[in-house]
């Protein structure tokens, strides 16, 4: 049979044609004085990760293992150029002092090109360049200092002491000694519940109605394991100036308008009635009409006892000319804390439970310090000051958070052509347009920082030893101006939930409880292979007489 070359040619000059763009970057590193990865089209050095052969967190790892003694290496991530600085210095120099290079996180989810465009990602903090992303920053910087999450401390210890006691009531209705539960579903409600109360003004409890509303649609929004969202992602990476022409938004359209309804009603009821509630919304309301004031940070943060892992907020955060915010930008900036607080919080939560579970030591010396804290209060609510001064708590998040990062890694995109000069034999340029990895879990599991790194060793962190720790090589909340807004907020939600569920009960292992604990492969999320299985059982008061 006859080929039409009328039809063939025209064929494989579009086969030619994509073909040349999926490949054209593979080479890219060829020419600079660094090492790289293999690679390969469409997938470029990712053809693990992309595959579900591994998990990110730990091909982050993988990658950042692979050349232990270059400062930097090149990687091809899909199409993108990417390099992966492994060293701490260069890394403080990207993301902090030459910050003016890499101002933005790379465009992975779309971006807010069109100003007409709804679609809500592009509109949050995290997905905004430039002078947008200056100017918003500036606007909510105010409203995360140690002040204001002092105001929303009592919604939080609402819904921790509720958790806690919903639990307990559980086993005594049941007439059992002890239940074990999932914890990632049990952190998820939680969590579900705090973002609830302080980001969008509503109170759901999702342990007594598992299946609110509210509840659900988070969990379809978080859903990024399903295909539809994997393609959306793939279309992002491939061709993100066609998805943010065709307006496509990394949130399906349905839970976007379920968000954006409650948010509506709130601000429509709150200023038809005059309501105040000590809540990220009210932050929110206070910031688009510009009222919110900004305090003296250097007053606050001599009195303030922080937590080791909370990040500071730059001048940059602090310097822009603010703005009036839309109703949807409003929106999108309660849905981008939702993610965090739904997502991951929950996952700190769930991998803190899994050590403190194993690690019994851990646990009975963070009981007893939750004992004496408890005692200090006289029987009254936790306080946000007796929370900030639990320094063994702090001690046991922040080596949770070193050991399981919620963001195994995070990115920044070259703006301009910087010149990486280290003032010996390296020397060479990222140019404009390419993206850098900083890899948080290499950095966090080398052992040249954290001798043993796959110990859980909350000692680290104590008085005596935290000044040895390098501050460029402990990053679960991000570097520089482009940090994390709100590790405040995720710290004391965390800590506060601790404090109120092993003051109830101890943590313990069960049948079902993988020892050691292995991460489901792929990208979206991260998260345990099967479950993290604790069992919780109550503990003895003192008061209470053994039979």
């Amino acid at each position: 049979m006859e080929i039409d070359l009328m039809v063939l040619v025209p064929l494989v000059a579009i086969l030619g044609t994509i073909y040349y763009y999926i490949t054209k970057d593979n080479k890219y590193f060829h020419d600079k004085p660094i090492p790289s990865m293999a690679t390969e089209p469409l997938f470029g050095s990712t053809r693990r990760l992309m595959t579900k052969k591994t998990s990110f967190h730990d091909f982050i790892i993988e990658i950042y293992n692979k050349y232990p003694l270059v400062k930097v290496f090149g990687m091809v991530d899909t199409l993108q150029p990417v390099f992966v600085v492994r060293d701490p210095e260069l890394i403080k120099r990207i993301g902090v002092k030459d910050f003016e290079h890499f101002v933005n996180h790379r465009p992975v989810f779309g971006n807010n090109d069109n100003p007409h465009n709804t679609a809500l990602f592009g509109k949050t903090l995290i997905a905004l360049n430039d002078q947008k992303w200056r100017d918003m920053r500036a606007t909510l910087s105010p409203a995360f200092t140690g002040s204001k999450m002092r105001q929303m401390f009592e919604l939080i210890v609402e819904c921790s002491a509720n958790m806690a006691k919903h639990y307990k009531e559980e086993i005594r209705m049941n007439g059992v000694s002890s239940r074990e539960h999932e914890m990632k579903d049990v952190f998820t409600r939680y969590a579900n519940d705090v973002i609830a109360t302080c980001a969008f003004g509503i109170k759901v409890d999702s342990l007594k109605n598992a299946d609110n509303d509210f509840y659900v649609n988070g969990k379809k929004m978080m859903a990024f394991n399903r295909p539809i969202v994997m393609l959306k992602l793939i279309g992002f990476r491939v061709v993100p100036k066609l998805m943010n022409w065709f307006g496509l938004d990394l949130f399906d359209r349905e839970q976007g308008d379920y968000f954006t309804e409650i948010i509506r009603d709130t601000l429509k009821t709150r200023e038809a009635h005059g309501i105040v509630r000590p809540d990220m919304v009210n932050l929110l309301m206070q910031a688009r009409k510009g009222t919110i004031k900004r305090e003296q940070r250097e007053t606050e943060d001599r009195e303030e006892v922080k937590g080791f892992a909370t990040v500071e907020e730059s001048d940059v955060g602090q310097t822009g000319k603010g703005l009036q915010m839309t109703e949807l930008e409003m929106v999108a900036q309660c849905l981008i804390f939702f993610l965090a607080g739904f997502d991951t919080v929950s996952t700190c939560l769930t991998f803190l439970a899994y050590e403190l579970t194993v690690n019994k030591d851990a646990q009975d010396k963070l009981y007893e310090e939750i004992r004496a804290t408890s005692k200090s209060l006289g029987g009254s609510s936790l306080t946000y000051d007796a929370l900030q001064n639990m320094q063994y708590m702090d001690m046991v998040v922040s080596e949770a958070l070193r050991m399981w990062s919620p963001a195994p890694a995070t990115d920044r995109l070259c703006v301009r052509d910087y010149v990486v000069d280290d003032g010996d034999r390296l020397k060479f340029t990222i140019d404009k347009g390419t993206a850098i990895f900083i890899p948080i879990a290499g950095l966090h599991h080398d052992p040249q920082y954290y001798p043993n790194p796959n110990k859980f060793d909350p000692e680290r962190f104590s008085e005596q030893n935290r000044e040895k720790i390098n501050p460029n090589a402990y990053l679960p909340f991000g570097i520089g101006p482009r940090n994390c807004i709100g590790s405040r907020f995720a710290l004391m939600e965390v800590k506060a939930i601790i404090y109120y569920m092993l003051q109830e009960f101890s943590f313990e292992p069960t049948p079902n409880t993988q020892i050691p604990l292995r991460l489901a492969k792929g990208f979206a999320g991260m998260r345990s292979e099967k479950g993290v299985f604790v069992e919780f059982r109550p503990r003895k008061k003192d008061n209470e007489v053994s039979m």
